[in-house]
């Protein structure tokens, strides 16, 4: 992975038919996604449950792009392992998982894999100012997390605040919840660059008409774009 901070659409793959998950893989990438955003939940963390690593290494199986997976389970540090072997490129954990958090980063680290650090609406930009050298990726959450189809939560001083305390380190902000192309103007124009969304990307669409996804993808990542271009002009 080289990095850069053109915008990226990540499509969630919680938003895709669960019976064809393959396809529908296929299916986005082949429509323009620059990411697979995989959410992993255990109903302990979050109020739903959703992938393991089996499935996540199925997943990859059909994933040509890069296979962002974001940990919403607690504890976090034991199942680090398994989920780098199924084929994980970016393991994101959160913040408010577990007391060493440090110790998750290195442990992410360790496997090869670029290490992420996600933070709830309720948790301030500063609580990870400390991690930015062991960090590839901070996902700032803009719903609460659990489930898809969530009404955006605005966190545009977070996303400034972030960019500011990153300066020229070579991290990824990254946005998940209600992302829409109403929404990325926002988030991109305070300094995101990866724009995970699910329902926005996914609606209207099928692995049988995938036209739906381009035009979606595209839309969201134009206006992202403009935002973006506007910040840096």
């Amino acid at each position: 992975m080289v990095f850069s901070r053109a915008i990226k659409i990540a499509p969630s793959i919680l938003s895709a038919d669960f019976a064809d998950f393959g396809r529908e893989i296929q299916a986005i990438e082949a429509e323009g996604a620059d990411w697979v955003h995989v959410d992993v939940m255990d109903g302990h963390f979050v109020p739903n449950l959703t992938f393991g690593p089996p499935a996540v290494a199925a997943f990859r199986k059909h994933v040509k792009t890069v296979m962002d997976v974001h940990l919403m389970i607690a504890p976090v540090d034991p199942y680090i392992e398994a989920f780098a072997e199924a084929g994980a490129d970016i393991i994101t954990a959160h913040v408010e998982a577990g007391p060493h958090i440090h110790r998750t980063l290195q442990a992410i680290r360790a496997t090869g894999k670029k290490a992420g650090v996600a933070l709830n609406p309720g948790t301030p930009a500063e609580a990870v100012a400390h991690l930015l050298d062991l960090t590839d990726l901070i996902c700032v959450m803009t719903v609460n997390p659990g489930f898809g189809g969530q009404k955006f939560i605005d966190m545009t001083a977070k996303i400034r605040t972030l960019r500011a305390l990153i300066g020229d380190r070579p991290v990824h902000i990254e946005i998940d919840g209600g992302v829409t192309r109403e929404t990325a103007p926002l988030v991109a124009r305070a300094g995101a660059d990866v724009l995970v969304a699910g329902s926005a990307v996914f609606k209207g669409g099928s692995v049988t008409d995938p036209a739906p996804y381009g035009a979606n993808i595209r839309a969201i990542r134009q206006a992202a774009d403009l935002a973006a271009n506007a910040r840096l002009a």
